[in-house]
């Protein structure tokens, strides 16, 4: 019996890596001949960097690089050949910030265009960015800035880039739907500052399109991380590509399906959301084309029959009822209740 375990972390409380270890665990408590293969995964936000080197190896480069606030940070990205992986959230992320420090409107993202200059100068030619969970709403002009910086404006290596952007998120830069007015309000921005911000992002979605003659900010991922996404669109020229299905192409997901009797996939909150384009949906997805049974695990669930009616064999809450929040969140607790879940389930279902 061949069991799959791909869950995403829970935000706060496990990395999926330890998500997938509490679930081998529960899987081998009722079946210890299982052979149980456990994928750490990612949507290019937290752990996207871990994840892709499991899946394709490569080399770790330590460095130093600005933090959304400018200040210098000890941070890492990866290289394979001449590829360079890149997670902005291990730069200018969220998490680096406390509650105080989350001011949208002077966040930077100055560090990953030092990042892309790093591996520009280890001679890679090729970038894969897992986009998601940043602090900045600069629509990418920061690391533009430290493009520039390093090389200036004409004839600079950036200009020759094959790059990938990896996220689900598929909003324009600007509008109702745009990086300030949906995601801004989540690092602190407050409505006089969505307006500031969204009128910022306008003015520099103009001067750009006049300066090269198109525009690329209504281009599905272009709000992605505060509109990291449209510089990267606009001025190199990235594709956008969900992060889930990069990573399992890496993994080559789909072979290993091909003897898999289950899938385990998980998030920390599961709803319809899930249905549209997060990690477990993609994976389901993949599930269903190849008749594989794909079971559902999160600590908080709504819109259960959506979930079911979507193809999941099973949607399992794995906190019990009057388990309170602060409880719930405790590492050691979400690892038993995961494996717990798992193993009753199993019990039930091979009984």
């Amino acid at each position: 019996m061949r069991v799959l375990c791909a869950i995403d972390s829970f935000k706060g409380c496990l990395s999926s890596a330890e998500a997938n270890a509490a679930a081998r665990e529960g899987i081998l408590a009722v079946r210890p001949d299982a052979e149980v293969l456990t994928l750490p995964v990612s949507d290019g936000g937290e752990g996207w960097l871990e994840a892709y080197r499991a899946a394709t190896g490569g080399q770790v480069v330590q460095t130093i690089a600005c933090d959304p606030l400018l200040r210098p940070i000890p941070t890492t990205y990866v290289i394979s050949g001449t590829t360079a992986v890149i997670e902005v959230a291990q730069v200018i992320g969220l998490t680096l910030l406390t509650p105080g420090e989350r001011r949208p409107l002077e966040a930077s993202s100055y560090g990953v265009g030092q990042l892309i200059t790093d591996a520009l100068g280890r001679g890679c030619t090729r970038f894969i960015i897992g986009l998601g969970g940043s602090a900045t709403s600069d629509a990418g002009r920061g690391m533009l800035r430290a493009l520039t910086d390093a090389f200036g404006t004409t004839a600079a290596p950036w200009h020759d880039l094959h790059v990938t952007i990896a996220t689900d998120v598929r909003n324009p830069l600007c509008g109702p739907e745009g990086a300030a007015a949906v995601f801004a309000p989540q690092k602190g921005a407050t409505p006089a500052v969505v307006e500031a911000l969204e009128s910022r992002a306008r003015h520099f979605a103009r001067l750009s399109a006049r300066r090269m003659g198109f525009d690329r900010s209504g281009h599905p991922g272009a709000g992605a991380a505060g509109g990291l996404g449209y510089a990267f669109i606009q001025y190199l020229g990235a594709t956008c590509c969900p992060g889930a299905d990069l990573l399992l192409d890496a993994f080559r997901f789909d072979d290993l399906l091909a003897d898999a009797a289950l899938v385990v996939t998980g998030e920390g909150s599961a709803d319809r959301q899930t249905l549209m384009g997060k990690l477990p949906e993609r994976i389901l997805r993949r599930c269903c084309s190849h008749g594989a049974r794909a079971v559902l695990l999160a600590g908080r669930i709504d819109d259960r029959p959506a979930l079911i009616q979507a193809g999941f064999a099973d949607v399992l809450c794995i906190n019990p009822p009057g388990l309170s929040p602060q409880e719930a969140l405790r590492r050691e607790v979400a690892m038993d209740n995961i494996s717990y879940t798992l193993s009753s389930y199993l019990r039930h279902t091979l009984s």
